[in-house]
């Protein structure tokens, strides 16, 4: 089994998220594989693959937990466990354009109700969740 470390965020603007979308269709967060001898830190690094993703410059707010899944490649006839760090962010704008080249085919900024109906996976959904509770609570003045 492959084991991977991986960092992404869910990145907020008002009461928007933004979703990307992968050459399978399934809609979620962006996130990256992290690797060891990056010499970025997590959030760091999330915020590096956001930009590249998606053109968003994104600032970290608060950590966001982490979920993990498997899966079964089979262009390396192995099955791959993700391990996944979250952190709530924050863009100031809604402007997001995909980087084809990075397996990101589509992005948007979502209102969040509407969000739960398009995230592929339920455990993105969840995450979702937590992460505006975290975001609602990070931004009141």
């Amino acid at each position: 089994m492959i084991v991977r470390n991986c960092s992404g965020g869910i990145v907020f603007v008002e009461d928007k998220v933004l979703l990307v979308c992968n050459d399978k269709h399934e809609w979620s967060f962006p996130k990256g594989i992290y690797k060891i001898n990056n010499e970025l830190s997590l959030p760091e690094f999330a915020k590096q693959r956001i930009k590249i993703e998606t053109d968003v410059d994104v600032k970290v707010l608060a950590p966001c937990g982490k979920t993990n899944y498997e899966f079964y490649s089979v262009s390396r006839r192995k099955p791959v466990h993700n391990n996944i760090s979250w952190f709530v962010m924050e863009a100031k704008s809604d402007y997001c354009k995909a980087d084809p080249d990075t397996g990101t085919v589509d992005c948007r900024f979502v209102e969040v109700t509407k969000a739960l109906d398009e995230i592929t996976y339920s455990q993105d959904k969840s995450l979702l969740m937590m992460a505006y509770q975290k975001y609602r609570e990070s931004t009141k003045a």
